[in-house]
């Protein structure tokens, strides 16, 4: 993994402490000889929404096959309204999976598509056509039955696997990158009526996404993956605000880091450019030197100089506005990046940065 600046959650009480509807339990998956899950252990409630977000090969793909049946774990264990199916075969755990490129049959209708689906479960003739046109009608594509998917859109397409995926009325709903394959108008349309249809639904899903605006619109709870583990599984705001780990700190949303040395008794992050700033998260850290990570939204402009203060140079501005985003090279070294009004500042301007104090606190974390 690499970072130990705190304690790793504890993944045991993770399944403990939370009503559980699915539960992945201790789970360890080797490809040729490498580690591509461990100890990976998550809970979802019922109804929930889970995001599984993390950079490439963070192993999120891993997991999903893993809890669909496409995978076996070396150990741990897949767990389902109390049922242990970690052996059962994907077609007898009764899940529904969308697939990143929706494996839809391009030569059948999109009620052939849908209807599919059923037939392993041997739904008689008369329900699976009502299921069928209710499940198209719930994506909202009613009389869309006889038309060829190579006919619709992408976004229908994408609705046509979703449908598809509801028809048996699974016990819990897999996506894998639904999205990926839409342009960026397309797809935020499209995720905001697929979070509508599974609400009405109320189907517990769990979803892999490597994009953090996904995650964070869709699901009710997010689990950050890096290298195979969990680092940490919260609301947005969570992670967003109190992140557990400097891979969160730095993976979710931007950041900016700063060498610093930290004060536990008095909570204070000492700059080795001169300012101490008011930090948190160090409660287990000892005193000594620190990285200290700040949001943009969390710093801004100060008339003059004062001993809270950065002083530093505007290299860049991208405006976005109202607000803009500044980058500012630090006379000490390093740089920053600040989240202020577009016309605070202008590039090749002097500057002094001090923290927001209506911001949250920076956090800090032991060095690498």
């Amino acid at each position: 993994m690499g970072d130990s600046d705190s304690p790793r959650p504890n993944h045991k009480s993770q399944i403990t402490n939370h009503k559980s509807f699915l539960s992945l339990d201790r789970l360890d998956k080797h490809f040729a000889g490498l580690h591509v899950t461990a100890d990976f252990s998550l809970t979802v409630a019922r109804s929930e929404i889970v995001a599984l977000l993390g950079p490439s090969g963070s192993g999120k793909t891993t997991v999903l096959r893993l809890v669909a049946g496409f995978e076996t774990p070396d150990s741990g264990r897949v767990v389902v309204e109390g049922e242990d199916v970690t052996r059962l075969p994907p077609e007898r755990r009764r899940f529904g999976m969308v697939f990143q490129h929706y494996a839809l049959f391009p030569h059948l209708s999109a009620g052939e598509n849908v209807v599919f689906g059923l037939e392993s479960q041997k739904v008689p003739r008369e329900e699976a056509r009502r299921r069928v046109a209710e499940a198209l009608s719930a994506v909202g594509l009613e009389g869309f039955e006889p038309r060829r998917t190579g006919e619709i859109s992408g976004g229908q397409q994408q609705r046509v696997a979703v449908a598809r995926a509801l028809a048996p009325r699974p016990r819990v709903l897999l996506l894998d990158e639904p999205f990926s394959n839409l342009d960026p108008a397309l797809r935020e349309r499209t995720r905001r009526e697929l979070k509508r249809i599974i609400r009405q639904a109320g189907i517990t899903t769990l979803f892999v996404t490597h994009e953090q605006e996904e995650a964070f619109e869709l699901g009710d709870r997010v689990a950050v993956l890096n290298a195979g583990r969990l680092e940490q599984v919260g609301t947005p705001e969570d992670l967003y605000e109190k992140p557990a780990t400097r891979f969160v700190a730095t993976f979710i949303g931007r950041s900016s880091v700063l060498p610093a040395r930290w004060d536990g008794n008095a909570r204070l992050a000492s700059l080795e450019a001169g300012p101490a700033w008011k930090a948190a998260g160090g409660e287990n850290l000892s005193a000594g030197p620190v990285d200290l990570v700040v949001r943009p939204e969390g710093l801004k402009f100060l008339a003059g100089s004062s001993q809270d203060a950065l002083a530093g140079e505007v290299t860049a501005r991208r405006y976005a506005g109202r607000l803009a985003s500044f980058d500012v090279s630090l006379d000490g070294g390093g740089s920053l990046e600040v989240l202020a009004p577009s016309k605070a500042a202008k590039p090749g301007e002097k500057v002094f940065v001090g923290l927001d104090p209506e911001a949250p606190a920076p956090r800090v974390f032991a060095k690498d």
